[in-house]
């Protein structure tokens, strides 16, 4: 991979788990990085500067540049707030890693919570719409910029399970990571997304329980997780957009969407409805 001196990146939820794996990895390859963490619960509720602090710490020992910020993501507004404060500190910015959230809360479907709901939605998909708008007009201007959002497997693949609220929002930001890709192909942007499979603090219990039968001693290390998000904001990656990739247990794999006409369910349909 090519390195990334001189490059700005903003990283958010980048003090803990993933986000400072890979607030790790794109410091080693050169980029100045902001760690955005707000350094709440798992439940997404206080703060504690510790987390975004102790990343940068760790950053700057091993020779790289590197200032946290608390901005909270969880809305629009927040999500704009976060880039322009990497524009103050670093003049520019040409990476963004959305990766702030938490996994619960919204109720099911029987009993949907409003508020649950709206809290997963704000910090899943808000944000990201936040860091995006504030960070194209940027990259525009150099007519290069790297966007990776977080998504799930969760939100598209029926074999999974996962919350009402934290499906629907992974899926919205899939959804906007393919708008976001067409708008910014011609400005030199790309914009794609990593479905992480990791031990974090947010899936360890998951996985402590025997998620879908997986060996004890599967290696979900997030180092792997981030060495493939430092490949797609690379300069080999200028041709990659609008992709969807899972990373975990080191393996990489592509999730693709189709539209068939040969399928069971299809031929059910034609044979049960009048045709000509």
């Amino acid at each position: 991979m090519s390195a990334l001196d001189g490059r700005v990146a903003v990283v958010t939820g980048g003090g803990r788990g993933l986000g400072r794996a890979h607030a790790l990895a794109l410091a080693a390859r050169g980029a100045s990085v902001l760690v955005n963490d707000l350094g709440s619960t798992l439940e997404g509720a206080g703060a504690d500067d510790a987390p975004a602090a102790e990343t940068v710490a760790e950053i700057e020992r091993l020779g790289g540049r590197a200032v946290f910020d608390m901005t909270d993501v969880a809305s629009v507004d927040g999500g704009v707030r976060v880039v322009q404060r990497a524009i103050e500190a670093f003049g520019r910015v040409d990476i963004v890693i959305n990766n702030a959230g938490f996994p619960g809360g919204g109720g099911d479907v029987e009993h949907p919570v409003d508020d649950g709901i709206d809290a997963l939605m704000a910090v899943h998909f808000k944000a990201a719409l936040g860091t995006m708008s504030a960070a194209f007009p940027d990259m525009a201007t150099r007519r290069w910029g790297r966007i990776v959002n977080t998504v799930s497997e969760v939100a598209l693949d029926a074999r999974l399970a996962g919350s009402l609220g934290y499906g629907a929002a992974k899926a919205a930001l899939w959804s906007a990571t393919l708008a976001a890709a067409r708008h910014g192909a011609p400005l030199g942007i790309t914009v794609n997304a990593i479905s992480p499979g990791a031990r974090t603090r947010m899936s360890e219990q998951v996985l402590d329980a025997g998620f879908r039968g997986q060996p004890a001693d599967l290696d979900l290390s997030p180092d792997h997780v981030a060495r493939v998000v430092a490949w797609l904001v690379s300069d080999e990656a200028a041709d990659v957009t609008g992709r969807v990739v899972h990373a975990a247990a080191g393996a990489v794999r592509e999730y693709t969407t189709t539209r068939t006409s040969d399928s069971e369910l299809v031929r059910r349909i034609m044979a049960a409805i009048p045709t000509g």
